[in-house]
């Protein structure tokens, strides 16, 4: 007896539920963990059956396990530890684990259960679990997560056709570097929830990292991948909102396709990424479908990224000048600078294509830091040579624009080259004006140095034509695009028209790209346009060749 009072003096004491049913899983003992983890006192419960701690949905099961065990007697059940969900007195659901045992007597058989809430211990795991398998930033499913699901659809061997979208902003870099990585993240967020829009609910939508997206969609084949794909793309070219400013911004998709484009996650998504650079090559904003030929491409940009970092360093870069004329005078009023490079064994490899090579891999800010000095330097030679004094112009990339030590190295190469700021002309892309207000406090900076500046390629690019009275530029540059077609195609003439007409009204100097025959010249003389460059006049060459073409302009002595 009193070793009997000391064991129910353990049970009560216990911290953990310690209940006992009989045969007929009627509840004979329940203990004061009991009472605070179900919430019923002993006297509400003993008699009723066990199943009053169970959800509606588990008790079928339960019946089955219990008649299946006094029919075998299977010992594995027994000293088991579970994971079950248990019911409160209000209703509430919450995890438990439980330890079952069991003795016979000459009363029968009965079952003991030791149970502990887990809950806590199951928050935990799930932060776990989302910390391992979920975007931090985002939300969305991680590498990790998505690798998973694109291995489990490729585990069930169906010849269903499904699509991998690869994703890649466009300008991400621009606009982190011009808000800071805090906006940065706000960003990428709205981008996520753009995202989230655009997809099927049997979708995965996963964040790679940094700016990089990708989709796995089952069931979709090539139409109905370039239908979604266009849809994507037209959905992130709307305006986001970013510290009160309508921001912009573009993206390159890359699509692979099983199985004919991979059997395996490694070359669907190697293949979709190869196909996403092709989008960003072929100008962006845009999708493209892998192709076999593309693996070459990917090949040789690789090897030219590789060689234009060590290019830089052994002199494999020349700058080009091409001439600027006044239309209506056609004298020289300026050259661009423009850059080359030779490669020792690949030769003359084109801009359009180390360019956007260089501006990928960061290597873009020194070159274009090269390109600046060297045309600085030139200048102030020629100057020093006895040439009438005139600008150079240098083109600023986007990423060259958006770092905050722009004025600096400005200010650095002209006092390097004892070059004076006005006879410095920086372009600028359209598509550097991703914020407007901080835009315009760059070019205030740039013009208080003295130096000039224009939009280059414009029509081309994103800003808002609002905010062209507010830009300090002094010059707008007509595309060469449009230049090529006014004799040919009435729109273009319209547009130019149209943009020499505006840029006057604003009190801006106007000058066209790309002029190369004798009716683009008088097209452009009859509109009022103030300048031209193009190889009507002359085409790029070395500062040794211009030499010459500047000797009218050798000031006499």
């Amino acid at each position: 007896m009193e070793l009997e009072t000391k064991f129910q003096s353990v049970i009560e004491s216990a911290n953990d539920a310690i209940i006992v049913a009989d045969d007929k899983r009627r509840i004979v003992q329940w203990n004061h963990g009991a009472e605070r983890l179900f919430g019923y006192a002993a006297s509400e419960v003993l008699g009723e059956s066990i199943t009053l701690i169970m959800p509606e949905r588990f008790k079928v099961a339960h019946e089955q396990g219990m008649k299946r065990y006094r029919q075998t007697r299977e010992a594995n059940v027994i000293g088991r530890t579970v994971e079950l969900v248990g019911l409160r007195k209000d209703g509430t659901e919450f995890p438990f684990e439980m330890s079952l045992g069991t003795w016979e007597t000459e009363k029968g058989l009965f079952f003991s259960s030791i149970i502990r809430d887990i809950s806590e211990r199951k928050q935990i795991e799930e932060q776990i679990n989302d910390l391992v398998y979920l975007d931090t930033l985002t939300g969305l499913p991680n590498r990790r997560l998505f690798n998973d699901r694109l291995d489990a659809l490729l585990a069930q061997g169906s010849e269903s056709t499904f699509s991998l979208f690869y994703i890649d902003l466009d300008n991400f870099k621009v606009i982190n570097d011009r808000f800071g990585h805090s906006s940065g993240d706000v960003f990428l967020r709205q981008v996520t929830d753009r995202l989230l829009t655009m997809i099927n609910k049997s979708d995965t939508l996963a964040r790679l990292g940094g700016d990089e997206f990708v989709i796995l969609s089952p069931n979709t084949g090539s139409n109905l991948a370039a239908h979604r794909a266009q849809q994507i793309t037209n959905a992130l070219n709307q305006p986001f909102l970013l510290e009160g400013e309508d921001v912009f911004t573009s993206l390159s998709i890359g699509i692979s396709l099983y199985p004919s484009d991979g059997r395996t996650a490694d070359d669907l998504l190697k293949n979709a990424d190869i196909a996403m650079y092709r989008a960003k090559e072929d100008g962006k904003n845009g999708f493209q479908f892998f192709t076999t030929e593309m693996n070459e491409s990917v090949a040789r940009k690789s090897q030219l990224a590789m060689a234009l970092r060590k290019g830089i360093g052994r002199g494999e870069f020349t700058i080009h000048y091409q001439p600027q004329v006044h239309l209506e005078t056609e004298v020289l009023i300026g050259v661009e600078a423009l850059v080359r490079w030779t490669h020792p064994e690949l030769g003359m490899i084109s801009p359009a294509e180390f360019i956007p090579i260089a501006e990928e891999t960061g290597s873009i800010h020194r070159l274009g830091e090269y390109v600046l000095n060297e045309a600085c330097r030139q200048n102030k030679a020629w100057q020093d040579a006895g040439f009438e004094p005139f600008r150079v112009a240098v083109n600023i990339s986007a990423l060259q624009f958006a770092q905050k030590d722009l004025p600096d190295i400005v200010s650095q190469a002209l006092e390097a080259s004892g070059l004076a700021p006005e006879y410095l002309e920086l372009e600028l892309t359209e598509t550097v004006i991703q914020s407007a207000q901080s835009a315009i406090e760059t070019m205030e900076e740039l013009v208080s140095l003295g130096v000039h500046l224009s939009i280059d390629d414009f029509g081309t690019g994103y800003s808002s034509l609002s905010y062209l009275k507010l830009f300090p530029i002094d010059t707008l540059k007509i595309d060469q695009h449009f230049t090529k077609n006014i004799e040919t195609d009435t729109k273009d003439a319209a547009l130019v028209k149209t943009i020499i007409r505006m840029a006057h009204e604003l009190g801006l100097n106007v000058i066209a790209e790309g002029v190369e025959t004798k009716a683009q010249v008088a097209f452009l003389k009859a509109e009022d346009c103030n300048q031209a460059q193009g190889y009507y006049y002359n085409k790029p060459m070395p500062a040794e060749e211009l030499d010459s073409f500047l000797y009218p302009y050798k000031k006499s002595v």
